[in-house]
């Protein structure tokens, strides 16, 4: 098929969104550009220079394995699960790209060091989303970005809520790219496209984000001390991990089976290695290790299993059968809030890591 054809084939595309989908944000742009540097400029001019450097500049270049037939190679379902994962991440991606762009043309006169850092990351993050984009249309796919851009909905984040996130979204998305990449690399047979080659060099930038948002956070020494902070840290490691959990365990396990991987297993190490990555930074994390978080996190998807059973069903008084499901979520992750936090001193940087294994509740 000529790529032409294929141009004129492609199917434009805009995400449905749900409560686990990722989503577009707005913040307070004055509060952020009045915000000093602390006794971080030195380091802020450090990591400035390795955006400057641009690594990955000629990462993101498509070779000849890309020129295949992807529509008669994957089978209906593969398809279907692969295009959702390119879905999402390009919603995630072209996300980050427009809060970073806004962020740049807003701090341009009152912090230049930041506005330059964000306006370098948004490079970064539009460098991913197109390169997603174009992998969706080997598939026959491709999102609008420009009517996404013009139409999507916003939330609002304070901006001490856009940097606890931020820091932990760029993270979890470093150690979830590169524990794949390691995956694929020793069992290259289940490498079911080319995308992954790129994982290695990408998930760096993902790291270097990450980074960057952790001096935001290490610059305004309010936003890591008190038991306010404290909770706050907690709130967002949970609602990180949980949504992650619930999306891969509950909703899409067959991605990662596709890919020869257990969910519950990739997403515990992924989660056990973010939260001791946030330790650096947070003053209290969680203790994802207790076999509680587990088992009340596989609660709520088996909960979420049989949400979906009703939503599909035909019978009467469906909000009210849902309705202790709500509740029970509710209380299991209050619990999972409740459950004694770990100090950011508890991990020692030497001790071995713990095996996450067994079989998650089936979705």
């Amino acid at each position: 098929m000529s790529s032409t054809l294929r141009a004129a084939q492609t199917q434009a595309r805009v995400p449905t969104e749900t409560i686990l989908t990722p989503r577009f944000y707005t913040t307070d742009f004055e509060a952020i550009g009045k915000m000093g540097l602390g006794d971080r400029e030195a380091d802020f001019r450090a990591i400035l220079e390795e955006f400057r450097a641009d690594y990955n500049r000629h990462h993101f270049v498509r070779g000849e394995e890309f020129n295949q037939d992807w529509e008669s190679r994957l089978d209906p379902e593969a398809r279907r699960l692969f295009v959702e994962f390119l879905e999402r991440s390009c919603t995630a991606e072209f996300s980050g790209f427009l809060l970073y762009k806004e962020l740049s043309r807003r701090l341009k006169e009152t912090n230049p060091v930041l506005a330059e850092c964000f306006a370098l990351m948004s490079r970064d993050e539009a460098r991913h989303a197109g390169f997603l984009n174009r992998a969706m249309g080997d598939f026959n796919m491709a999102f609008d970005l420009g009517f996404l851009t013009k139409h999507k909905s916003y939330t609002y984040f304070a901006p001490r809520f856009i940097f606890y996130a931020t820091y932990l979204s760029e993270k979890i998305g470093y150690w979830r790219y590169i524990l794949i990449y390691r995956h694929l690399e020793a069992h290259p047979e289940n490498r079911v496209y080319p995308i992954f080659n790129f994982f290695k060099n990408w998930c760096q930038d993902e790291n270097r984000h990450g980074d960057f948002f952790a001096l935001m956070l290490l610059s305004q020494p309010r936003l890591l001390e008190g038991w306010v902070a404290e909770l706050w840290c907690r709130f967002f490691l949970l609602s990180v991990f949980a949504t992650m959990y619930l999306n891969d365990v509950g909703e899409r396990p067959g991605f990662y089976r596709l890919l020869g991987l257990d969910p519950h297993t990739y997403d515990m190490e992924v989660i056990y290695k973010t939260n001791r990555e946030a330790a650096k930074v947070f003053p209290v994390v969680l203790d994802v290790e207790n076999p509680e978080f587990v088992r009340r996190l596989q609660k709520c998807v088996a909960n979420n299993a049989k949400l979906r059973e009703i939503a599909r069903g035909a019978g009467p008084f469906k909000s009210l059968r849902k309705l202790p499901l709500y509740l029970n979520n509710a209380y299991q992750f209050l619990r999972l809030f409740l459950l004694k936090p770990r100090k950011a001193g508890f991990y020692l940087w030497e001790q071995p890591e713990p095996r996450f294994e067994g079989t998650a509740v089936s979705a």
